[in-house]
């Protein structure tokens, strides 16, 4: 057999296109193809989804297709992706795949596969389309059934809490597959609980469900104030990422939620490894070594940081975007749900409210992710050229380019997930802060002049 997949579709961490356009029904099929040929243990595969209309039929034929090449399928029907990532640890299967178009619009869906516990992504997935062109396929005897998991994945969960005051908390799915598992851990927790959008509806008619985007969360804001709630907490379309507001409605970056836990972690494991992707502020790798911990600067992905987390024994990693991984008891897998109990213990036991708790950490300038639009054939050769410019600089290219200065710093890589070269500027000054923006326009000018004009 041979089979093309849309080039746009194999990302660098997953599987993702817009469903009917670059992804098509028939992908799925050949995904359970070829990814189902490459098993040789007990050829077990988990399936998960989010509520999207496009998941259920993409769905099916995932499992028509690993069925047809003898695989051994475990249906545990709509939940978050931590939840499938679970599965894997409680009936040792050899892989799992979550059908998910993650925080983009409900247009969008995709594939996040796990092999033997690890993320399934790079030059795995280049493999996998590679194959796809010259296959063949001989239909062998396979197994197919349904397991309801979600309450084992809950009090797995609720077992992790140590709640020693009453917390006070809106909660917000978003629509998205998350919700049930929220709801359910809200109803467990001590305190005034506010449930927002927890019904899952893959068209996401209240708000796009993805937290790091600040319109996202004017509702739980707005819930925090006017109900005087201690925090509030929200998750994207398939439960991997978390964002928090505290009890005055201002919104945590996901580097000082990462620190905030860090320093939770290193009180019990002094010298605990505890890695942040290029885009987390510097205030984040030098209070973590501050605090007797060793800082890892990563690449940005949630594969590509489980990579890293797994190289360096790391204990706790996290992304701006709010992905975060505990080691620290727990599978090392990103869940926003576990990270929601983590964050509730470290409240439960303090006397501080969490705007104290954010406060107390060194104040810095800094930028939110400026994303720029750029083609996809042009955006790695562009940081390119820039990083070649920069032989005079002291800067990291780890992912992208990310160049210090004394008083800050500036980073540009391109998305592994959009069309889009991304910026973000820290400095210790809001004066510093113009001057590394201004740098980077004047970076950007000398090699593409015509994207400038994006940044404000």
């Amino acid at each position: 057999m041979k089979y093309f997949f849309d080039p746009t579709i194999i990302r660098e961490y997953d599987i993702r296109g817009i469903y009917g356009d670059t992804l098509k029904k028939n992908d799925a099929k050949v995904i359970g193809h070829i990814f189902g040929l490459s098993l040789n243990k007990n050829k077990v595969v988990n399936i998960c989804c989010d509520g999207r209309k496009s998941s259920q039929p993409l769905k099916e034929k995932l499992i028509e297709g690993l069925s047809e090449v003898g695989c051994n399928i475990i249906d545990i029907g709509v939940g978050p992706t931590p939840m499938l990532y679970y599965s894997n640890f409680l009936n040792d299967s050899e892989a799992g795949i979550m059908i998910t178009g993650s925080h983009n619009p409900s247009s969008h869906n995709g594939f996040k596969i796990v092999k033997n516990k690890m993320s399934f992504f790079g030059i795995d997935l280049k493999n996998l389309a590679k194959s796809a062109e010259n296959y063949d396929l001989s239909v062998k005897i396979s197994s197919y059934k349904k397991c309801d998991i979600e309450d084992d994945y809950v009090n797995m969960l609720i077992k992790s809490l140590k709640q020693e005051k009453n917390l006070n908390i809106v909660w917000d799915a978003g629509n998205g597959s998350a919700g049930n598992v929220m709801r359910k851990i809200a109803h467990q927790v001590k305190g005034e609980t506010i449930l927002l959008y927890d019904d899952i509806d893959g068209d996401f008619p209240n708000h796009h469900p993805d937290p790091s985007d600040p319109n996202t969360l004017k509702d739980l804001i707005k819930s925090v104030k006017q109900n005087n709630m201690d925090l509030g907490i929200a998750f994207d379309g398939d439960g991997d990422r978390i964002g928090v507001v505290d009890n005055e409605g201002n919104i945590i970056p996901g580097d000082l939620l990462l620190l905030l836990l860090g320093i939770d972690v290193l009180k019990k494991n002094e010298g605990a490894c505890i890695i942040g992707d290029v885009k987390c502020s510097q205030v984040l790798f030098d209070e973590i070594e501050k605090n007797g911990g060793r800082a890892i600067m990563s690449k940005t992905g949630h594969s590509l940081i489980k990579d890293c987390m797994k190289k360096e024994s790391a204990d706790l990693a996290g992304e701006m975007s709010g992905h975060i991984f505990f080691a620290d008891d727990y599978y090392g897998f990103d869940d926003a749900l576990y990270a929601s109990i983590r964050l509730l213990n470290i409240l439960s036991k303090s006397k501080k409210k969490l705007s104290e708790l954010i406060f107390q950490f060194p104040k810095l300038y800094n930028t939110p992710e400026i994303r720029i639009n750029c083609d996809d054939k042009e955006k790695f050769r562009i940081i390119e050229q820039i990083i070649s410019n920069q032989k005079n600089n002291n800067y990291s290219a780890i992912d992208g380019i990310r160049v210090k200065y004394e008083h800050g710093w500036w980073l540009m890589r391109a998305s592994n997930t959009q069309a889009a070269i991304v910026l973000r500027c820290e400095a210790n000054t809001l004066e510093g802060l113009n001057i590394m923006k201004e740098r980077v326009k004047e970076e950007l000018k000398r090699v593409k002049p015509e994207l400038v004009q994006q940044i404000t």
